[in-house]
């Protein structure tokens, strides 16, 4: 009988819209292919862009936040393994799980840290640098909450790996780096793409119900375009993402060539005909996914430090690191106009690709662990007394929270 494993997503994958939903979808395609048999339940709304999960043999199922269906729904599937899409499901869903399946394993998908990015984001509106004072914030005590209940927490980014062990101390025995899973470049692959001559134009790439790229976009039109366009009069920024707001449309200037595209329906063909690719991200955390698509496509890039956070290891970057408007600005035009810098950076980011993102180097061992934690799940948790106390207080008043909501909803509606 093949393994059964629940996900329980915060929202349904739509991996052409988002790294998260790219992500997501990587993580299915790889327990699919140890066989196992996978149900996908979310409570969110499926949109036009939804991957559509049962095209891959995926069972999908929609659920409600504290009603009793899904006591009965979780008693009747009995999965082996538990998969929480990042920590606000495993707030909502956990005692559920840990209740009614105590012995099914419980995985939390982070996707990135929340709490960072909390941080990062009120650091920059009060004008103030990053420091641990930012970092305790209230999003990272519930997060670090949730990865002590779990079994196993799975972590996308190096840099984050770190700030879990050792700024808030959380045992290495918990944690997983498993970065984004991406097929490799071959070089007669990567010979096909078009040429320094054969590209024009910049592009910027993002979902923009995504704060930090929301941001981004502002901090290009105001600081740093102007400045490149002041220098590249000819040369045009194509701003592409999912869900655009009507402040974001109305960034949209012809004379500027500041030129708002919206959604890419095909983010490979955008990215692989463009020159160069900006994110001037001021917060944010986790690995970025518009620099992986870039690197996939042969595309350097100019960058934030926070953009690249994680992303190249020891390795040297597909492009130009640079915080301030004016040297962000200057690194673009650089970039842009330099056909032997672009060489060395569009040969980068293949390098940087095939070393730290190649699936094959993390499937089989990634796969392996799930089973030794499966196997072993009782000594595991009695390692984690941290995690047992946590499941037994915090999660006591959100079970009685949920139920006292449960038993409210079932009431009457009054008149």
């Amino acid at each position: 009988m093949a393994n059964k494993l629940l996900i329980i997503g915060f929202v349904w994958p739509e991996p052409k819209s988002s790294a998260a939903g790219s992500r997501m979808l990587q993580l299915v395609l790889t327990f699919q292919s140890q066989g196992y048999d996978i149900t996908f339940a979310s409570t969110a709304a499926m949109q036009d862009r939804t991957f559509d999960l049962r095209s891959i043999g995926v069972k999908t199922v929609s659920i409600k936040l504290n009603d009793t269906g899904f006591d009965e729904f979780i008693k009747n599937l009995c999965p082996n393994i538990v998969l929480f899409d990042r920590f606000m499901v495993e707030e909502q869903f956990g005692w559920k799980v840990a209740e009614h399946c105590p012995e099914a394993m419980r995985i939390l998908d982070t996707e990135d840290l929340h709490g960072l990015r909390k941080g990062r984001e009120l650091a920059l509106k009060d004008g103030n640098p990053f420091d641990v004072n930012y970092l305790f914030n209230d999003t990272s005590k519930r997060e670090v909450a949730s990865i002590y209940r779990c079994d196993l927490t799975l972590v996308i980014s190096e840099a984050e790996m770190n700030i879990l062990k050792y700024q808030f101390k959380v045992s290495e025995h918990l944690l997983y780096y498993l970065p984004f899973l991406v097929e490799s470049i071959s070089y007669e692959s990567a010979k096909k793409l078009p040429k320094f001559k054969d590209r024009e134009h910049i592009v910027t790439i993002g979902n923009f119900l995504h704060a930090p790229n929301h941001d981004a976009i502002m901090y290009l039109k105001e600081e740093i375009w102007p400045l490149v366009h002041k220098k590249l009069p000819k040369v045009e920024l194509h701003v592409y993402g999912a869900y655009p707001t009507e402040k974001i449309k109305q960034l949209h200037d012809e004379k500027e060539g500041f030129l708002v595209k919206g959604f890419a329906d095909d983010a490979d063909e955008v990215l692989s005909n463009a020159r160069l690719c900006l994110a001037p991200l001021r917060f944010g955390a986790g690995l970025k996914g518009k620099l992986i698509d870039a690197m996939a496509n042969g595309t350097p890039c100019v960058m934030t430090s926070i953009a690249a956070e994680g992303m190249f290891g020891n390795f040297e970057p597909n492009g130009f690191i640079e915080d301030t408007a004016k040297q962000f600005a200057h690194r673009t035009i650089e970039l842009y106009s330099d056909k032997i810098f672009w060489n060395g950076m569009h040969k980068n980011g293949f390098l940087v690709l095939n070393a730290r993102y190649d699936k094959q180097l993390y499937i089989a061992d990634f796969l392996m662990h799930i089973t030794t934690v499966v196997n072993n799940l009782k000594i595991i948790r009695l390692q984690n007394f941290t995690g047992l106390m946590l499941q037994h207080h915090t999660l006591q008043s959100t079970k009685f929270m949920g139920k006292w909501i449960e038993a409210k909803n079932l009431l009457p509606n009054e008149q």
